[in-house]
């Protein structure tokens, strides 16, 4: 709270106050009216001259000797009302100091209850998107709190991009996030950032890097993803394309081995040419929505899609026949984009990955896309277990994941309590690339 605008001394008056010998008493008096609600009441303590003394007692009408004197501000404000300036302490002292005083305990609370609504409105917010009971929204909150990134910016700047970080939330829906509500399999969409931002921000660069709104996003993201905030430009890329979101189209790719889709076009000739030359092909997004109507494969055939570049990269060395995709950990949008452009075309997608938590949980969400489980069951988990040697195995970290495909796996992964990363199977899944069989 301020005081209005400043009343005009009359020019006698001022001088007579404003002298040099009175700065101090006018600081003072500013400094403890703030405090006090603007209130004239109590003392202040200033150091006076033999100028000072000699016009603060013509002003309160005694005699003041020079030295530390204790001064009534109630006697002050009366004083003042009744003297030529016919205004009390306040507006005296706002004149003096050239600017309003403030009513620092008032806006104190204010401030304080602006924040109180603000992280009511919060739980609000999120119960209404239903995000309020995601296993991840305390710890994100938390780091919210702790972090003290929203009163660096402020209530204004924080309510609204704390709006817009859960529209996006509750809008990236089939993610770590928001997983479908039926359990069904419900289609990921993919984004472009700007795309994204447009629509829950209503500013197409609502999310771009440095934007409050996009950092509150990243954080929960990772909260969800239990990853730590994202430090650099590359982390917080990968955090997007975690749940499908592209930051550009054209960093993000994804690997493909022999994949030759039909047709007379061009692309098409081009990928032929490059299957025919046993080249690795790096696809981007922007490659693949160039031509957003050229079939990638012809129905029923089987490809195979996996976690692992080592994976991949085996294949190419022994040029073996199957078709092979891998998106290197969680896909890229382009690996989600040619995953679903894939199953649109009737091919029989094949998914394998890393028998660990977040393993499983990409392989989830490539399944519930419609592709099917390759060597991902109970069975090849234990297997696999069994013949690995002890040196090879390592505890599973994290929090477990479903596997709806096989709710056997999660209960005996937890269970055994032991990762098995991809490659330490490369021998059996290179032999059912070699047969092209699907399993």
């Amino acid at each position: 709270m301020t005081t209005r605008s400043l009343p005009q001394l009359p020019a006698p008056v001022r001088s007579y106050l404003n002298d040099p010998s009175l700065t101090a008493l006018w600081a003072a008096a500013r400094k403890r009216l703030e405090r006090n609600r603007l209130a004239p009441t109590g003392t202040v303590q200033v150091q006076l001259d033999a100028e000072g003394a000699k016009r603060l007692g013509g002003l309160l009408g005694t005699r003041l000797d020079p030295g530390l004197r204790r001064i009534q501000l109630g006697a002050l404000d009366a004083a003042l009302r009744a003297s030529a300036a016919q205004c009390g302490l306040v507006s005296v002292v706002a004149d003096l100091t050239g600017r309003p005083l403030q009513d620092r305990r008032s806006a104190r609370e204010a401030q304080q209850t602006a924040w109180t609504a603000l992280w009511q409105q919060l739980d609000a917010d999120l119960t209404g998107a239903g995000l309020a009971h995601a296993g991840w929204i305390a710890d994100w909150l938390r780091e919210l709190r702790s972090t003290g990134i929203l009163t660096r910016a402020g209530i204004e700047a924080a309510t609204a991009a704390l709006s817009g970080a859960v529209r996006t939330i509750a809008t990236l829906k089939g993610t770590p996030l928001r997983a479908p509500a039926d359990g069904g399999a419900e289609a990921v969409k993919q984004w472009e950032l700007s795309e994204l931002a447009a629509q829950t921000t209503g500013d197409a660069h609502g999310l771009d890097e440095g934007r409050l709104t996009g950092i509150l996003v990243l954080k929960a993201i990772a909260a969800a993803c239990t990853l730590p905030s994202p430090d650099s430009a590359a982390s917080r890329r990968l955090l997007w394309e975690r749940v499908g979101v592209s930051t550009d189209s054209l960093s993000g790719t994804v690997m493909v081995w022999r994949l030759a889709p039909p047709g007379p076009g061009p692309w098409a000739q081009m990928m032929r040419s490059r299957r025919d030359l046993a080249l690795v092909t790096h696809l981007t997004l922007q490659e693949l929505r160039t031509v957003p109507d050229a079939p990638l494969t012809t129905p029923e055939t089987t490809v195979h899609f996996c976690e692992n570049p080592q994976v991949l990269q085996a294949a190419a060395r022994y040029g073996l026949p199957g078709i092979l995709v891998c998106g290197s950990g969680n896909p890229s949008a382009a690996g989600w984009e040619l995953l679903r452009r894939l199953i649109a075309d009737g091919a029989e997608v094949a998914y394998h990955g890393d028998f660990d938590w977040p393993g499983v949980a990409i392989a989830a969400r490539v399944i519930r896309l419609g592709a099917h489980p390759w060597r991902m069951h109970a069975t090849d988990y234990l297997n696999a277990l069994a013949e690995l040697p002890a040196d090879r195995l390592i505890p599973l970290a994290g929090a477990p994941a479903p596997t709806p495909w096989d709710p056997l796996l999660e209960a005996t992964m937890a269970q055994q309590g032991l990762a098995v990363h991809e490659e330490a199977l490369l021998d059996r899944l290179l032999r059912d690339l070699h047969r092209e069989a699907f399993v």
